[in-house]
């Protein structure tokens, strides 16, 4: 059977550093940056690239619609 591997894109421009996506990621993928984006928030980014498993958990709490999930077999 095919692993599945996730990837996680945050439009850093976008996200306001709410902490819910950081929160919902049962793998503890997504960190905030230490640095702000524009408008001067902290932004979510993959901490953890390896371990993301594609769920789409933190796409579906984010709050603004910056986080897109893509999924691929290994």
């Amino acid at each position: 059977m095919a692993k599945i591997k996730g990837a996680v894109v945050v439009n850093t421009e976008r996200c306001k550093g709410c902490d819910l996506c950081v929160v919902a990621c049962p793998s503890a993928v997504l960190a905030l940056s230490k640095q702000v984006n524009t408008k001067g928030y902290n932004y979510a980014y993959m901490e953890n690239e390896d371990a993301c498993i594609g769920c789409a958990a933190c796409g579906y709490v984010c709050p603004d619609g910056c986080i897109s999930v893509y999924k691929v077999k290994n």
